[in-house]
């Protein structure tokens, strides 16, 4: 009698076993199917921002046999660009001189015997300032300098103008939390569309933040982006 029972009770322990152990595959069969049901979408922010920081570098090109006397004009032609940019508002501390760069053609190796200059020499005053806008205002007026017998280079790839933003900290949190709300906007509509509901995030992507110049012609307003990427659950 009690191997019977003994062998009922076992029984029983086992059928139960059995069928918990089914009820919690089925139930995480289930669960593996939703959290398989997701929907994945981006969120864009962006902004059109105005620099707050140009570096403008001048640069001309003398030539000439005496290299003193070179040397002598560059500093009169510096005098009167520096003065240039005081009178009209860049300040002293924004403004700096590098040192001239002469290219003797008698020690070249491969130079031209018929040229008809020695001596070839590039100077470069670089402005670095905050008053983008008086920078600008300056570009238009350099027909002050042409009166004056100075011819700035312009196109040069070595020396071009900068226009940046340095605000960007101060931005991308706002910019964050819009992306992430344009994301959830989508993930809601498609939720909707496909008859479900959104559920939990599955993954989240801040993504980079981006900054470009808007177009070639303002180089000086800066498009920034912000891109958040999100994987949301579905759910019945």
């Amino acid at each position: 009698m009690k191997k019977i029972n003994s062998f009922v009770i076992g029984s029983v322990a086992v059928a139960l076993g059995i069928m918990f152990l089914g009820a919690f595959i089925y139930n995480g069969i289930a669960y593996f199917k939703d959290s398989e049901r997701v929907v994945s979408v981006k969120g864009l922010s962006e902004r059109e921002v105005k620099a707050d920081k140009v570096i403008w570098p001048l640069v001309y090109k003398q030539a000439g046999n005496d290299i003193s006397a070179l040397y002598k004009n560059i500093e009169q032609t510096n005098n009167k660009i520096i003065k240039f940019l005081l009178d009209n508002g860049i300040a002293k501390n924004e403004i700096t001189v590098a040192p001239v760069s002469v290219l003797d053609a008698d020690a070249e190796r491969y130079s031209d015997n018929n040229a008809k200059f020695r001596y070839k020499a590039v100077s470069v005053i670089t402005v670095v300032t905050g008053n983008v806008d008086t920078v600008l205002k300056l570009m238009s007026k350099q027909n002050d300098l042409i009166k004056q017998g100075i011819a700035l280079s312009v196109g040069d790839y070595q020396y071009q103008t900068i226009y940046s933003y340095n605000g960007l900290n101060d931005i991308k949190p706002e910019m964050i939390v819009e992306a992430t709300k344009n994301a959830r906007l989508a993930a809601e509509k498609f939720a909707k569309d496909s008859a479900s509901k959104l559920g939990k995030i599955k993954t989240a992507n801040q993504g980079q933040l981006t900054i470009s110049d808007r177009d070639n012609n303002t180089p000086y307003i800066k498009s920034i982006r912000v891109v958040t990427t999100i994987q949301y659950y579905l759910k019945d």
